[in-house]
């Protein structure tokens, strides 16, 4: 039996899947777009010893899978297979092809072990382990992240003005727009969670006159804003810790915006997080949640196998209920929501044509298995989310003073 035909009754033949082996075989539909090359033994073994998505990821980022077409349109195509595979279609594979190919793969090096065996490294969402999965993820380099990202070092959701817009100034609005939902003024004091590269606490200081404190688990983020922070000249508005947002001991904060770490958090830990943040706030204060959540609360919150062991380990997405009810149940009364899932997908095509444009220079910088890794992750999330299987939403929650008062005004300040 040749490799190929073991893939023959899994492969529509008008569909736009087209598969060659390195024995000369083939199967699925000579005129497609989308053309995989298993151009080695090794890429079938790593698709046998891990079907589905893991076994896809190892052949794809050791360069034993190749792809003909592009990532987008090759998940696009793959996927919907991949889902309607039966245990009997996949036991069936195995068994055409296990005599030569069915052995154990070492796991390219961009790989994190499983969680079971991370255990070794603390407790799934202690200090020390958050500490080890958030370097893992964001002290790749940041070259890396200047050359994807853009000018705008900013690595969560943008929000598109207009359908033309760039990544840049919808990066610039995201922000503005944050801003103006919590009503920043001069004078005010923001305590930004999760700041990343500083990019939301400079935009505040700098176009909202407030004093910034932001906090960081990556040491590669936090000297990179203080930094920027000391280029822009606002070392007297903005100050950047490499530090546990657990750790914050100053509280009476105006506002406090949580940009993509609601997703490091965990699901067990939402509700001391909000209670956390309550705390830090006068009343009246608002918090801005901006987060990745499931498109049902039913949904089971860790993140599959791929993403777990190559780019958010330890990472848990919940429904956008489960948000609200975290927050509602631990000092926030809930005043706006808004799902940005179209942007999203909008902002990782955009960060997936900067790596197409950087790539040589990515390769050299962080290697290509590890560009292979963020390719591959950054186009399943835009699918994703152009498929409704993620969604992002913006929660403003308001700290009511003892009397029941929030400070809101009767009807929204600012544009949807």
């Amino acid at each position: 039996m040749t490799v190929a035909s073991a893939f023959v009754a899994l492969l529509p033949p008008d569909g736009d899947i087209w598969v060659t082996a390195y024995d000369g075989s083939s199967a699925g539909n000579p005129a497609a777009t989308v053309r995989l090359d298993l151009s080695t033994p090794e890429a079938v073994s790593y698709l046998l010893s891990a079907p589905g998505e893991l076994g896809l990821a190892r052949a794809y980022v050791t360069g034993h899978l190749k792809i003909t077409g592009g990532l987008y349109a090759t998940l696009d195509a793959l996927l919907p297979i991949m889902d309607d595979l039966s245990t009997r279609d996949g036991l069936q594979l195995v068994r055409e092809l296990a005599r030569d190919h069915l052995r154990r793969m070492p796991h390219p090096p961009e790989e994190l072990p499983g969680r079971a065996r991370r255990t070794l490294t603390g407790l799934r969402h202690s200090r020390q382990r958050d500490s080890v999965a958030i370097s893992n993820h964001y002290d790749v380099s940041n070259r890396f992240y200047e050359m994807v990202l853009g000018p705008s070092m900013a690595y969560t959701c943008a929000c598109y003005p207009t359908d033309d817009a760039s990544l840049e100034t919808a990066q610039w609005t995201k922000f503005d727009l944050v801003c103006r939902k919590l009503a920043l003024e001069p004078g005010m004091r923001l305590l930004d969670v999760g700041c990343g590269w500083g990019a939301m606490a400079i935009h505040a200081a700098k176009h909202y006159g407030v004093d910034v404190l932001g906090v960081t688990l990556s040491r590669e983020q936090a000297l990179w804003a203080q930094k920027e922070i000391a280029t822009q000249g606002l070392t007297d508005r903005v100050e950047v810790r490499h530090q546990d947002y657990r750790d914050v001991t100053e509280s009476d904060f105006d506002a406090v915006s949580s940009i993509g770490l609601t997703e490091h958090v965990g699901a067990a830990n939402l509700p001391g997080y909000f209670r956390f943040l309550a705390s830090k706030l006068r009343p009246h204060g608002r918090l801005l949640n901006h987060s990745i959540t499931r498109t049902t609360t039913s949904a089971p919150h860790r993140v599959g196998p791929f993403f777990d062991r190559y780019v958010f380990p330890d990472g848990e997405l919940e429904g956008v209920g489960d948000i609200a009810s975290a927050m509602q149940d631990n000092g926030f009364e809930i005043r706006h929501d808004e799902n940005l899932r179209e942007h999203y997908a909008r902002t990782l095509a955009a960060w997936c044509a900067n790596l197409d444009t950087h790539w040589d220079e990515a390769v050299r910088d962080a290697g290509i298995g590890r560009a292979r890794v963020w390719a591959l992750y950054m186009v399943a999330s835009q699918l994703a989310f152009d498929r409704h299987e993620l969604e992002l939403h913006q929660l403003l929650g308001v700290k009511v003073d003892e009397r029941g008062g929030s400070g809101m005004p009767l009807r929204p300040t600012w544009a949807s």
